[in-house]
């Protein structure tokens, strides 16, 4: 744990106790903060109490004692509209934070020079911070890793000079974090996404770009508009910029050839590392990820070789892009961390002949937006809420059925790609959904789906995982 040792002797109110809600109350109370917490939900309340977190009713509390309200990151702070907590807080003048903010706080004031490298963007973010965090821990470096992303922040392991924090950050958790300021600042890309939190996308976007314009070393991917705009301010305002880029040619930065990443500078180009043969790192999205992890780790002073062999050997993140085994020259593959049709296009353009398992709680605009990746629908096995409108968008254009459930749909789509000839298929769960029809989360779907592909005869399991 990080002891929140700069709120020492000060009031803090504390709002939301679901995980990182009551480890961050836990590092506060660690440090010597007075902490009053609460939530809306009751069981929550008394859970957090028998746990031993201080709570209190903050509707009844006196703001003007507090010096911080501590907002947990899924907790309303402009839209839809201001939590009630918000509205209290600044009526009083009190700053309102979250748990990466403390982290920085508490950076700062013990060990500055600690390699802090935050990572955000609308998508690839957990990838990218897994394969830094693995190239760095694979190359010998004192590693934590955190945030968005497995453990809260403030869990991490105490903060030391030459201890690395790897931290992915959400737009929400940023919105929480004024002072924000990484050694190695990373935003991948930005498209619409949040917009019931953020208002617009311009306000979304801003929010993203303090990542980076805090940090000293900003890396931005600039194959959007948006984030090569926010590249062109931080670089004017005098701030060192690195861009990477999955489909340009740069000039001056990371770009991808191939399987090959080429960094340019001077009129050079030089290839400083391969994802040949690595099928955890498959497809151009994740060569946008895997160049701003070797640019990241460039930055930190790891050597070629390092980087080559940490890359080599990432397992990936499990439920994205995911590889279960195969069976009967059929590959399996587990992408239930795709709960829009954006995060499904990169699993759809990643393989040539696919037995596409989709649907769940459908989103805003279905699955429109992969209508070029069709073609490559060798069947596609519908289930949830989304199938009968799944089904209508396919229409003619590739052949489906509504299997209703996973495990019809996992039994279906073995069978029929066993007898297919190609010699590449592949079945795929990527659902262009969220899972809360049929499962808790996209977790509980993966993992049910890796359950239903394990059970099938004849499997043969791999060892690792990817995007």
């Amino acid at each position: 744990m990080i002891a929140a040792g700069s709120f020492a002797n000060r009031k803090v109110a504390l709002f939301g106790l679901g995980g990182s809600g009551v480890a961050t109350a836990r590092a506060l109370v660690e440090g010597g903060a007075d902490v009053t917490a609460f939530d809306d939900n009751p069981q929550s309340v008394e859970a957090a109490q028998a746990a031993g977190v201080p709570v209190g009713d903050l509707r009844q509390a006196d703001w003007n004692g507090f010096a911080s309200l501590v907002l947990a990151p899924g907790v309303p702070l402009t839209h839809p509209k201001p939590h009630w907590t918000v509205d209290l807080a600044r009526g009083s003048g009190v700053e309102i934070i979250g748990d990466i903010e403390l982290f920085a706080r508490e950076r700062r004031r013990t060990a500055p020079d600690a390699p802090f490298l935050a990572i955000t963007g609308t998508n690839g973010k957990s990838t990218t911070t897994a394969l830094v965090a693995h190239i760095l821990a694979h190359a010998g470096r004192d590693t934590q890793m955190g945030g968005n992303i497995g453990k809260a922040v403030m869990t991490l392991d105490p903060i030391t000079p030459r201890r690395h924090y790897v931290v992915e950050c959400s737009s929400y958790q940023i919105d929480l974090a004024p002072s924000l300021d990484p050694t190695v600042g990373i935003l991948l890309n930005l498209t619409p996404d949040h917009l019931d939190r953020h208002g617009t996308m311009q306000h979304y976007a801003a929010i993203k770009e303090r990542l980076v314009a805090g940090s000293r070393t900003a890396i931005v991917g600039v194959d959007d508009v948006h984030c090569e705009q926010i590249a062109a301010r931080l670089e004017a305002a005098g701030q060192t910029v690195i861009r990477i880029s999955k489909r340009l040619e740069l000039a001056d930065g990371y770009f991808a050839a191939g399987t090959d990443l080429v960094h340019a500078s001077g009129g050079r180009r030089e290839t400083v590392a391969s994802l040949e043969g690595i099928g955890t790192l498959r497809g151009q999205h994740n060569a946008q990820n895997a160049l701003a992890a070797v640019a990241a780790c460039v930055a930190l002073g790891l050597s070629r070789a390092e980087i080559q062999a940490g890359l080599s050997t990432f397992p990936g993140l499990a439920h994205r892009m995911e590889i279960i085994g195969t069976r009967k020259g059929v590959l399996f593959v587990n992408d239930s961390k795709a709960t829009n049709a954006e995060a499904a296009a990169p699993a759809l353009s990643s393989f040539p002949r696919i037995y596409w398992i989709a649907g769940g709680l459908p989103k805003e605009g279905g699955i429109e937006t992969l209508r070029a990746f069709f073609p490559r629908i060798a069947r596609a096995y519908l289930i949830g809420e989304a199938a009968p409108a799944f089904a209508a968008t396919l229409g003619a254009a590739a052949p489906f059925e509504i299997a209703g459930t996973l495990d019809a749909a996992v039994a279906h789509a073995a069978r029929d790609a066993a007898a297919d000839a190609s010699g590449e298929p592949v079945v795929l769960l990527s659902p262009a959904c969220a899972s809360f029809d049929q499962f808790k989360n996209f977790e509980v779907r993966g993992e049910a789906f890796r359950s239903a592909v394990q059970a099938l005869d004849g499997l043969v399991s791999f060892g690792g995982t990817s995007q």
